[in-house]
């Protein structure tokens, strides 16, 4: 079995081989095609990546290529993790935004939408060719923001784009562990849109346990949820929310926590990450420690702005192992095995959120299966809950009309409707600001 991977010189595909590597069941995948358009960086993981090899029996091969069309000829599945722009574009989000007072993060709010408007032409561009050239692949997309360009390729694709996060799986584990209960036998009540979910419940053999979690302050303050919302918030929204609402629960927090003298996370990772390609350009460099290293710093610092603003700590070291790979894994697993299993993924809604449209990607628990992956149904979203799901995806509709027609007053009407820009005024200067520094946006007139 193939696997093409879009994005392939960048920094986390080994922990996608790594997952690979430890799978020795049959039907597994046999081999990888790395995709990237910068031949140094394919050549910097595909060293990483055989230094993961060394000593596996019959570990998957790996090529690498900077021609698109080859790399999907004779896929069976598509991992897609590109990145427009590159992290030189997402520090510009972010310090194009903290420069008017609102967010820049990569996934919510001005950045978000700056990182949306790059990226859908591409990935649209990428369905389209997966149509032509693979139409029998199942496409796992991976690349941010996730569920609005997995709502862009689905136009193109259908179901058979499927989108993942480890957000959800994370939460998931994290409440499980407190509760002493195992994640795999757990049904995760987990609800919303990518990066703004709520997980409501957690039934073990038919029981919620939740609850006794909610009633119960101390541990409710010994989780990273817990620790970054605290306990009364909690208890008031009767739910676990999506690490990434401290953006809009504790929106002047976090804000003001970013602004503060030092690099954005996005300038963070550019610097760090060219360090560790710059490392790699000597041939004699141990590839494998070097991105180990880098890695270890990486995952410590994720949100360490808004643990920061709430007083959280440190992560805790179970929190550093990642997961969306396991994920890939499982959803290719079932799809390719017939291997019954449920995940949360990002699927076409399909009336499972009555508030939203069929085609709108919604993220909620699925069964997957051989046919691909089914959204569960699920009971209604409270009143404030439905607000946030619904006026996020208003704007994720209007940059996918912007990415479409090339308008700028389109583009200009999803920054100001999104639930954190306060200010018309300064969706117009955003969006002139961004067109200033990205030759990505040059597309709106």
């Amino acid at each position: 079995m193939r696997l093409t991977i879009l994005g392939g010189g960048g920094f986390r595909v080994p922990l996608v081989y790594g997952a690979l590597l430890a799978d020795r069941a049959e039907g597994r995948v046999t081999e990888v095609v790395l995709h990237d358009l910068d031949a140094g960086r394919l050549s910097a993981v595909s060293r990483v990546l055989a230094e993961q090899a060394a000593g596996v029996p019959d570990a998957p091969v790996v090529r690498a290529t900077t021609d698109l069309d080859e790399a999907l000829r004779g896929a069976d599945f598509v991992f897609s993790a590109i990145r427009v722009g590159g992290l030189e574009g997402r520090a510009e989000d972010e310090r194009v935004a903290l420069a008017e007072g609102v967010l820049g993060q990569e996934t919510v709010g001005a950045g978000g939408i700056a990182y949306g408007l790059r990226t859908v032409p591409v990935a649209v561009g990428i369905a389209r060719r997966v149509a032509r050239l693979a139409p029998d692949a199942w496409v796992i997309n991976f690349t941010n923001p996730a569920g609005l360009v997995t709502e862009a390729m689905s136009r193109h694709l259908g179901d058979r784009v499927i989108g993942i996060c480890d957000s959800p799986v994370g939460l998931g584990r994290r409440v499980a562990r407190v509760l002493g209960a195992d994640p795999g036998r757990a049904w995760i009540d987990y609800v919303g849109l990518n990066h703004l979910g709520w997980l409501r419940g957690l039934r073990v053999a038919g029981r919620d346990e939740l609850p006794r979690l909610l009633a119960d302050p101390e541990l409710l303050g010994s989780f990273e949820e817990g620790r970054l919302f605290g306990a009364d918030w909690l208890r008031s929204l009767g739910a676990i929310p999506n690490e990434y609402l401290h953006y809009y629960y504790f929106n002047r927090e976090a804000v003001q926590a970013h602004q503060e003298p030092g690099k954005s996370r996005g300038a963070f990772l550019r610097d760090q990450q060219a360090g560790f390609y710059e490392e790699l350009r000597d041939p004699k460099a141990a590839a494998l420690p070097a991105w180990n290293r880098t890695r270890a710093e990486r995952e410590a610092t994720y949100m360490a702005e808004n643990r920061e603003a709430a007083g959280a700590g440190e992560r805790e070291a179970d929190d550093l192992s990642g997961g969306y790979e396991k994920v890939a894994l499982a959803l290719m697993r079932a799809i390719a095995r017939d291997e019954r299993t449920t995940l949360i993924l990002n699927v076409r809604n399909r009336g499972t959120l009555s508030v939203l449209d069929a085609e709108a990607v919604v993220e909620v628990p699925c069964l997957v299966d051989a046919n691909g992956a089914h959204p569960a149904s699920v009971d209604p979203l409270p009143g404030h809950a439905t607000g946030l799901v619904c006026a996020v995806k208003a704007v994720e509709r209007e940059v996918l009309a912007a990415a479409g027609s090339g308008s700028r007053a389109t583009a200009v009407k999803a920054f100001a409707l999104h639930p954190l820009i306060d200010s018309v005024n300064v969706a117009r200067r955003l969006v002139d600001s961004y067109l200033a520094v990205h030759p990505g946006l040059a597309y709106l007139r």
